[in-house]
């Protein structure tokens, strides 16, 4: 094979394994990004990794089946375990719409033409902040530059359990919506029992119209207090996400 092919072989599969992110990670993923920027993104990191990746030991750069589907795998992989970042935002924001009244309160999307919860919409963007403040896309970069190394191009396998890793990964949306969404859901739950008791010693007074405006004070409260320590969770989830993609890296 001439060095010309070599290049053209390896650029291909290192374009396909970016392709990953541009689908599903985080930030790379959003649809107000223009599919030109995306595109003009890809092919310039294609020019900057093909002459390095393709003369990484174990490297093979062959343009068959198994390699488009290995380097496709890998993408797809960085991808997904960084979307469950994305997800386990919103799951929250779902959870806390009920001590802020907000669970019927939904709103369209114009990005992705869905209805998703308006404080789902709200810790998106919380989390893109975070992430572009923290310089996590630059980490999210070099790791996808590093995992080459683990994984060189080429050479890159995806087997059975890595669908029953990220299945395990996923499970645990639920459990990290809750982990932010329970302050927020204690303190609707303090002022319920409260207007409950305050009902029951005087049945006279108009609890249920101050009810709702009182639990709604009290999650913003207990919300805006509990953001300090959310750009901390947030990068040590991003961070816990990204290892375990490359943990699951497997070599042909």
């Amino acid at each position: 094979m001439s060095e010309l092919e070599q290049y053209v072989s390896a650029g291909v599969l290192v374009a396909i394994r970016l392709s990953g992110l541009m689908v599903f990670a985080p930030l790379f993923n959003s649809p107000a990004i223009a599919p030109r920027i995306k595109a003009g993104f890809v092919f310039a990191m294609t020019i900057l990794l093909a002459p390095v990746v393709g003369q990484v030991a174990g490297a093979r750069p062959e343009i068959d089946v198994p390699s488009v589907l290995g380097e496709l795998g890998v993408g797809l992989l960085f991808g997904l375990c960084l979307m469950i970042l994305s997800e386990s935002l919103l799951m929250a924001g779902s959870l806390m719409g009920m001590s802020f009244s907000f669970s019927l309160v939904n709103l369209l999307d114009p990005n992705t033409m869905v209805d998703t919860p308006v404080l789902g919409q709200l810790f998106g963007w919380i989390g893109l902040l975070v992430i572009m403040g923290a310089g996590l896309d630059r980490v999210l970069l070099a790791a996808l530059v590093r995992s080459f190394a683990l994984a060189p191009v080429g050479d890159a396998l995806i087997q059975a359990r890595t669908g029953a890793a990220l299945c395990s990964l996923a499970a645990g949306i639920f459990l990290a919506g809750l982990q932010l969404a329970s302050p927020v859901m204690a303190a609707g739950l303090a002022v319920e029992m409260t207007i409950s008791m305050v009902s029951r010693l005087a049945p006279m007074l108009p609890v249920q119209v101050v009810g709702i405006p009182l639990k709604t004070l009290a999650s913003y409260v207990v919300l805006i207090g509990s953001l300090a320590l959310w750009p901390m969770w947030i990068e040590h989830r991003f961070s816990a996400l990204l290892d375990a993609a490359g943990r699951l890296l497997v070599r042909a």
